[in-house]
C-alpha cells in the first residue's frame, strides 16, 4: 500500500462511562524497555496486578453503545437529516480554504482544514450541536463537496463484547476499540479492508489536537465520530491516530493494527501506518488530544496522561525524546529533520497541535525523558 494521506463534563449515561478493559498491553518489563526488537504476547500482555506473561485469554463482557447514524450529501446548498447530528464532517477538492458551513439558525463558519491534512484540497469536522438541517457554500477554486453528518450518541444500540478486565500501556491504562464502541465494519469498503495494515519501525512520534469543542461532556462519542469522519467522509478505512487523550486524562485506543491484543504495533514490534501526517505517516506514531488547544493548554490530566504514554513507547523502542533525527519515509524516500516528539505543523501547514499545546511540546519532551 501507498503512504496513506494523512466541550465542562457532566455525568454520562452507563454506557458512556469510562471501562475497564481486558490485558491488551503493558509495555516493557525491564528487557523491553532498554529497547527490545520485538513485542512479544509476553512482554505485552499484563495481569491487573501487573505481572508480565498472562497467556489465558481474557474474558469479555457485553455492553451496549449507540450505534453511528449519518446521512451523506454531495455539492453546496441545503441538506436535512432525520436525525439530530453530532458533527458533520465534510472534504472538498481545490483549495485547502474557502468552504463554509451554516448550522440551521446559525451564522456562516468558514472552514479550514484541522488536523485531518489532504492534499489535495480539505477537509473539517464541524460540532453540529444537534442540528437537523445545515448549508454549505464554497467559491468556485473549492469543488466536489462531500459532507456526511453524524450522530454518535442516540442512535439504536449496538452490542459490543468489550474485554472484563483493565488494559495498561505500562501502568497507563486505556480504552480499547470495542471499549469505546469502535465498528469494525466501517473499516471495509465493497467487502474488503478498505485500508490494509502495513507496518514499519518507529522512528518519530507527533502530537496532534483533534480540533474539536473543549469541555466535551462525551469524549467516546466525539472519538466515534473522528472514526466515522476518517474512515468514511476521508476515505481512509479507519481513525487516523494511533492514540487519543480526552480531558480526564483517558487514553483510546486509536488505528487497528490487527488481532493480536496488541495496540498500535505488531508482534515484531513494527508501527502500523497511520493517517495522521500526511506524507509522514509510515514509523510516525500520532496521539491526538481531544479538544482545541490553540489559545486554551490541555488539562493537567492529559498533559500527564500524554507524558506518560511517550514516556513508555519511547523506553519501549529506545527514542530519546529529545534528540533531533532525520526521519526517513520507509515508502516515499522523503527525508525531514525533526524532532524524535513533534508536533502536526512541524511537517505540514497546519495550526495543529495548536500554539499553547506547541509551546508545551519542549516540558513534554523533558518530562518524557525523565
Amino acid at each position: 500500500m501507498s503512504e496513506p494521506p494523512t466541550p465542562t463534563p457532566t455525568p454520562t449515561p452507563a454506557h458512556r462511562r469510562k471501562r475497564s478493559l481486558s490485558r491488551r498491553g503493558v509495555i516493557g518489563t525491564a528487557a523491553a524497555v532498554a529497547g527490545a526488537a520485538a513485542l512479544t504476547p509476553a512482554v505485552f500482555a499484563a495481569t491487573e496486578s501487573g505481572e508480565s506473561g498472562a497467556s489465558d485469554s481474557p474474558g469479555t463482557t457485553p455492553e451496549k453503545f449507540p450505534a453511528t447514524r449519518t446521512e451523506a450529501a454531495t455539492g453546496t446548498g441545503g441538506a436535512t437529516t432525520a436525525f439530530a447530528a453530532s458533527y458533520v464532517g465534510l472534504r472538498w477538492s481545490g483549495a485547502q480554504e474557502g468552504a463554509a458551513i451554516r448550522l440551521a439558525n446559525g451564522d456562516w463558519q468558514t472552514l479550514t482544514s484541522g488536523c485531518a491534512t489532504v492534499e489535495d484540497g480539505g477537509t473539517a469536522l464541524v460540532a453540529a450541536q444537534n442540528a437537523t438541517a445545515y448549508e454549505v457554500k464554497a467559491p468556485s477554486d473549492v469543488t466536489d463537496v462531500r459532507s456526511l453528518a453524524i450522530d454518535t450518541t442516540d442512535g439504536p444500540d449496538h452490542t459490543f463484547k468489550v474485554p472484563s478486565e483493565p488494559t495498561r500501556v505500562r501502568g497507563v491504562r486505556y480504552l480499547s476499540r470495542p471499549a469505546w464502541g469502535a465498528d469494525e465494519s466501517k473499516r471495509y469498503k465493497d467487502g474488503k479492508v478498505n485500508s490494509p495494515e502495513t507496518y514499519y519501525p518507529l522512528q518519530v512520534i507527533t502530537v496532534h489536537h483533534t480540533a474539536t469543542p473543549n469541555g466535551d461532556p462525551d469524549p467516546a462519542a466525539t472519538v466515534r465520530a473522528i472514526y466515522e469522519y476518517h474512515a468514511i467522509t476521508n476515505d481512509w478505512g479507519d481513525i487516523g491516530y494511533h492514540f487519543l487523550i480526552d480531558e480526564a486524562g483517558t487514553v483510546y485506543e486509536g488505528r487497528y493494527s490487527g488481532d493480536d491484543g496488541i495496540p498500535a504495533f505488531n508482534p515484531d514490534g513494527d508501527l502500523v501506518t497511520g493517517f495522521h501526517s500526511v506524507g509522514y505517516n509510515s514509523g510516525a506514531l500520532g496521539i491526538a488530544l481531544i479538544g482545541t488547544l490553540q489559545e486554551n493548554g490541555p488539562t493537567a490530566a492529559a498533559k500527564a496522561s500524554l507524558i506518560r504514554l511517550i514516556k513508555v513507547i519511547s523506553r519501549f523502542k529506545g527514542l530519546d525524546p529529545q534528540a533531533r533525527v532525520t526521519y526517513v519515509n520507509p515508502v516515499s524516500g522523503v527525508k525531514k529533520d525533526t524532532n524524535t516528539v513533534g508536533g502536526h505543523r512541524d511537517y505540514f501547514d497546519t495550526e495543529c497541535p495548536g500554539q499553547d499545546m506547541y509551546d508545551l511540546l519542549a516540558e513534554v519532551r523533558a518530562a518524557a525523558a525523565r
